[in-house]
């Protein structure tokens, strides 16, 4: 389980000093060592959404937001193990008495689930006897707690449940070869008849049996947020890359350096620009609806909204500046070593995800003009 972590040992800055001289290694092993994901913990990552009852430090979202942002910049896919801090705020729904017995060992617990496909799990006396085999367990080589999806049933009004596990019921086949975020280690889980009691599952969004702020923020719209803003550090890498490589640089052909050439002014200035309103709209509603939860009042259904829209949006916004910054910087961003080409795979990841996809515009124009989304789980 969990090590106790009473307060950071190390600085966010140390841990990401160390993840520059790192992030090769995780590419290449295709997965986030445990003893790193421990080094997170330590910078308080992983407590970011435990409840404050069990020794956690709930963060308001942007501060935690802003924090994965920062890892994303050095690398996303860090950045992405690291975003699931705050996966925490699905668990508040367990039972009271199944949380205390999670955090029994200290709140610096780390989440990891492969929730899909939904795999069918017989029901029995004291639970589900959960078997099957799940996709994308993002961060699951360093996680203490482990999720799967099985199906709801007339208590969960249809929704699907999550099955808890511990990594030793759970066999990791890792599988996961793709072009973007590859040291994510999002590989497949496989359980073999394993009874996982009724008490350690929970309906995904589901209400929380833990009254603290934190938990009364749009739980799905979170999830959605903590993907995107690992493309906007993406972004902001290559953004930087571009700006010290123009400054410096000299083209093969002996031409000017690129900050010498006017195309390449202007098209960092609006792909700086563009990416930069899409980031302030990202944590203007980010705000708006955490000051509605302090005040004591529900997250309205078009703040919602806006949440799932910002994130669809910057996601979108990312990929796109880290393609026109590819398209700026002339033949040697074609080279498949150039670090450009990392970056474009990363940032392409968070577009591709359901929770970012294009059909969120759609659900959240429907919602802005007063009709029901068009996506279910959208609210």
């Amino acid at each position: 389980m969990a090590q106790i972590q009473e307060s950071p040992a190390v600085t966010l800055d140390d841990v990401l000093a160390e993840l520059l001289e790192r992030r090769q290694e995780f590419r290449d092993q295709r997965y986030v060592s445990r003893d790193f994901v421990g080094r997170l913990k330590a910078a308080g990552v992983y407590r970011s959404a435990t409840p404050e009852r069990f020794g956690g430090r709930p963060l308001p979202p942007a501060e935690f937001l802003r924090m994965v942002e920062r890892i994303s910049v050095v690398d996303g896919s860090t950045g992405w193990v690291a975003s699931f801090g705050s996966a925490l705020v699905y668990l508040a729904a367990l039972p009271v008495e199944t949380q205390a017995e999670l955090y029994a060992d200290g709140p610096d617990v780390c989440f990891a689930g492969g929730l899909f496909p939904v795999q069918r799990a017989e029901p029995t006396a004291s639970g589900f006897l959960v078997e099957g085999r799940w996709k994308f367990a993002s961060g699951c080589m360093g996680a203490d707690i482990l999720g799967v999806g099985i199906p709801g049933d007339d208590t969960t009004a249809g929704k699907p449940r999550t099955a808890l596990l511990r990594p030793g019921q759970v066999e990791i086949v890792q599988e996961w070869d793709v072009v973007g975020m590859k040291g994510t280690g999002s590989f497949d889980l496989v359980v073999d008849k394993v009874e996982v009691p009724r008490e350690w599952t929970f309906i995904r969004g589901g209400e929380p049996t833990i009254d603290e702020p934190l938990y009364r923020y749009p739980t799905l719209a979170y999830a959605s947020q903590v993907l995107a803003v690992v493309g906007a550090g993406v972004a902001r890498a290559a953004l930087d890359f571009a700006t010290e490589v123009g400054s410096g640089r000299s083209g093969v052909t002996g031409a000017p350096k690129l900050a010498d050439r006017a195309y390449y002014r202007t098209g960092l200035a609006e792909a700086e620009a563009t990416m930069r309103s899409a980031r302030a709209y990202f944590y203007e509603v980010t705000d708006e609806a955490w000051q509605t939860v302090l005040s004591g009042d529900p997250v309205a259904p078009h703040q919602n909204a806006h949440l799932r829209l910002a994130s669809t949006h910057l996601a979108k916004t990312a990929a796109e500046t880290v393609n026109r910054v590819i398209g700026l910087s002339g033949t040697g961003a074609i080279a498949t070593s150039h670090p450009l080409q990392w970056l474009l795979g990363d940032a392409l990841v968070p577009q591709q995800h359901a929770f970012l996809g294009p059909a969120m515009y759609d659900a959240a124009g429907a919602v802005l003009m007063g009709h029901p989304p068009t996506v279910p789980g959208f609210q």
